[in-house]
């Protein structure tokens, strides 16, 4: 699997040994990781590169999200570039694991509601549990595939429910199932 990693260049001075922690556990799970944009590089030099070698660079960055299997966001340190990227992730409908090490989760995406964002608080004794669970519901194999038939009056309902609410048809009907259970 190929997944892109992003955090904070601002943060790795406090949080350099968390990336390299994720990025290395990702690295001995067998998967291609694409980080070397944030371990390979300053803050320092980002400014000084031109507005062509930022262009540049902006294309390899969307080409990478948008061909990665996943996203992988350390985001215990805020950056407005970090954003960004996971908002280009969700264009492509990647799923996306946001950890963060510290205080509360990022706010706007603490509480999104699109089934491919996990927002995850971690430490470094348990972050591979919490990327296993991730990568586990991206391979599918948490989750049961079921299929069934429903009438064309059905269909056009669901259709009219997922443009309104904005949610693939499956959410709803999954959710429709997860509030029934609660008052089963």
């Amino acid at each position: 699997m190929t997944i892109y990693f992003t955090a904070s260049l601002v943060g790795k001075k406090d949080f350099q040994r968390n990336y390299l922690a994720i990025i290395n556990y990702l690295q001995s799970k067998g998967h291609e990781v694409q980080a070397d944009h944030i371990l390979n590089t300053t803050e320092s030099e980002v400014g000084l590169q031109t507005r062509e070698a930022r262009l540049a660079f902006h294309k390899k960055l969307e080409a990478w999200i948008q061909h990665c299997d996943c996203m992988v966001a350390e985001t215990s340190f805020p950056s407005i570039s970090v954003g960004y990227e996971v908002s280009l992730a969700l264009q492509y409908k990647k799923p996306i694991l946001i950890l963060y090490s510290i205080g509360d989760p990022p706010s706007l995406f603490a509480h999104h509601d699109d089934e491919k964002i996990v927002c995850e608080k971690y430490s470094l004794t348990n972050f591979g549990e919490t990327i296993d669970n991730f990568l586990n519901f991206v391979h599918g194999s948490a989750d049961t595939r079921f299929t069934f038939f429903i009438t064309p009056k059905i269909a056009g309902y669901l259709d009219k429910v997922a443009q309104t609410k904005k949610i693939p048809k499956s959410v709803y009907l999954r959710h429709l199932i997860e509030q029934d259970m609660k008052n089963f």
